[in-house]
């Protein structure tokens, strides 16, 4: 499609351009792509090999601009920008309009720090409201109960020195082994280097007075999960983030809940794995997958 309609810019999602990656297809060795210019990528995170495989892969002469915001904002929190430099790993800048800060746990903006995104001020395309929600309860709760007048949009993230974001995925999600909190993209971005792993989930599970962290993988179809493979997982994680991201069960699951718009759901997963009811099924594409994740409550140690 973008060669035979001569597109110019071309929004994708992190998972597709992943996928490319892991079945070793180059659209530029296969396509005649010269008026591409821009290439947009949301859903989820980009890791920073996924930057190194666009650059090679499809265009070295592009605009490879990760975004975020939401389909509640209509907008971006973070996104590109066409005079800024695209650094590996990192959305460009903070969206016009948008005053965007990581807060810490205290409620004070931080740089180089993981932490909460924020937006201090008021925005246009805000929502008003939620549907069936006379009192603006549910609304307040949603975005204002962490942080008093505070849009608290839920992305575990970064400010950098140049202006840039990093996400490290959804703060409701962050995983909290030993107290030390720890975002799920950052564990994802690793397993998912591995040829045999088509994609993965992670949740903190209580144990022990503790949360302990356990990886749920999709393998190729050829492929079992066996000790060896197990190993394999635990290494690239622990050389290239920090024993603490090391999973202390690891289990292979047939497929991964995701919403509609296909973004993985850690929360829905983290409650039945503890007994607990699942909100908002009806927001799934695939609640079958849910069944997978069942009567793991007990996991034990082995």
């Amino acid at each position: 499609m973008a060669e035979s309609e001569h597109v110019t810019i071309f929004g994708t999602s992190a998972k597709y351009i992943s996928a490319l990656q892991k079945a070793g297809v180059r659209p530029k060795d296969e396509f005649k792509l010269p008026d591409l210019r821009t290439v947009l990528s949301t859903g989820s995170p980009l890791s920073p090999e996924s930057f190194d495989f666009v650059y090679d892969a499809i265009g070295s002469d592009l605009q490879l601009s990760s975004i975020s915001g939401g389909t509640d904002i209509l907008s971006c929190f973070a996104l590109g920008n066409p005079l800024l430099p695209v650094r590996r790993g990192e959305l460009q800048c903070r969206g016009l309009g948008m005053a965007v800060e990581i807060y810490d746990e205290n409620g004070a903006p931080v740089v180089g720090q993981h932490g909460e995104l924020v937006c201090t001020k008021p925005f246009p395309s805000a929502p008003v409201g939620f549907w069936n929600d006379a009192d603006g309860s549910r609304y307040r709760a949603a975005y204002f109960e962490r942080f008093s007048g505070v849009w608290a949009h839920g992305d575990f993230a970064e400010l950098t020195e140049d202006g840039g974001l990093i996400i490290h995925g959804r703060s409701d999600a962050v995983l909290n082994p030993g107290g030390v909190r720890i975002g799920t993209a950052e564990i994802y971005r690793q397993v998912e280097k591995l040829d045999e792993v088509v994609e993965s989930i992670a949740i903190g599970q209580n144990w022990k007075d503790d949360v302990r962290v356990v990886l749920f993988v999709v393998l190729r179809d050829d492929v079992a999960l066996d000790e060896p493979l197990r190993q394999r997982i635990r290494s690239v994680i622990r050389e290239n983030a920090t024993p603490r991201h090391v999973p202390a069960k690891i289990l292979a699951v047939p497929g991964i809940p995701r919403t509609k718009s296909g973004k993985i759901v850690e929360l829905a997963v983290r409650s039945v794995v503890h007994g607990e009811a699942v909100k908002n099924t009806e927001a799934l594409a695939n609640p079958e997958a849910l069944v997978h994740f069942r009567g793991l409550s007990q996991l034990d140690e082995d």
